[in-house]
């Protein structure tokens, strides 16, 4: 499955990088791609391991706020 999260407060290359590192953390996230410039996370992963609710928290305890 893909998801896109809508996440603010992202604006440099460790923003980038720590949003993808919590990602990446979670079992079942396959794949992450952060774009900077549209404040856009997208996502793959396997929705039988991780949740939009998981992968939220994970983003909002760096420090991020999800909003969709």
């Amino acid at each position: 499955m893909q998801i896109t999260l809508d996440v603010r407060g992202m604006t440099c290359g460790h923003c980038e990088k720590a949003v993808k590192g919590a990602l990446e953390e979670l079992e079942g996230v396959q794949g992450v791609e952060v774009h900077l410039d549209s404040n856009r996370v997208d996502v793959t992963y396997d929705d039988v391991y991780v949740s939009k609710e998981q992968m939220k928290s994970a983003i909002e305890e760096q420090g991020y706020d999800v909003v969709a």
